[in-house]
């Protein structure tokens, strides 16, 4: 078990590239532009293993090609959910990734499991957290007349969707807008929010010190934003 601690320290220019392991139970759209973004060197990291809880979703095919390796198993192989748990975790301890990705990953984790990884483990929500934690957060967010939308990236904790945001990407909601049409237009916002936050922890400006979320050194008051070009900012004071 890795002992608990701040999650990175900055990492000198000649650091080799931080373990990753990703977690995902759908197309891997999030994934592939992980992928995309170490790939362009924009993240300073490499993906040591895909995991899922679906052997047959487009994450694991992604994977597949890249010629990543791959653990794929389903639920309903293991006598319990504790034992299925069991099984993944093992698994992320044989690799000993530094932080893990859940990118759409649609399972809830046994508390035990991530209590072993507090601080070292992020989701992407779409919802602008706190507001609708769960599933079908789009359709939850037009039914409440919200004028805007989002993502958020937060470090997984015991609470569903409860631990602390990191950072948000917002868009505005149109009159027009159906459940698919804001998913299809947050879909691109998500992507660069994931990557972005993947990158910030990567090379140290973003970590987990005394159960908050640190940027350069100190802890973040706000979830920081995601600018038009892509960059987390702080927000105003």
């Amino acid at each position: 078990m890795w002992p608990q601690s701040p999650l990175f320290t900055r990492m000198p220019s000649m650091s080799p590239p931080r373990r990753l392991a990703v977690l995902a139970s759908g197309q891997g759209s999030n994934f592939a532009a992980v992928l995309a973004a170490i790939n362009d060197q924009r993240i300073a990291g490499e993906v040591v293993g895909l995991l899922s809880n679906k052997p047959d979703c487009g994450a694991v095919a992604i994977a597949r090609d890249a010629g990543i390796p791959i653990w794929s198993s389903r639920p309903a192989d293991h006598a319990s959910r504790e034992a299925f748990d069991e099984s993944l975790f093992t698994e992320l301890d044989r690799i000993q990734p530094e932080l893990i990705l859940c990118a759409g990953y649609m399972r809830i984790i046994g508390d035990s499991f991530v209590e072993r990884w507090t601080g070292r483990m992020i989701n992407l929500h779409p919802s602008l957290l706190p507001a609708y934690p769960g599933l079908h957060t789009h359709a939850r967010a037009l039914a409440d007349g919200v004028r805007e939308h989002g993502a958020s990236v937060h470090f997984v904790t015991p609470e569903l969707d409860g631990g602390p945001v990191i950072a948000q990407a917002r868009i505005a909601v149109t009159e027009s807008d159906t459940p698919e049409s804001l998913a299809e237009r947050l879909r691109p916002r998500e992507h660069a929010l994931f990557c972005a936050v993947t990158s910030a922890i990567c090379d140290g400006r973003v970590g987990w010190a005394n159960g908050q979320v640190s940027h350069r050194g100190s802890a973040l008051r706000a979830p920081l934003l995601l600018d038009r070009n892509d960059q987390l900012a702080e927000q105003p004071a």
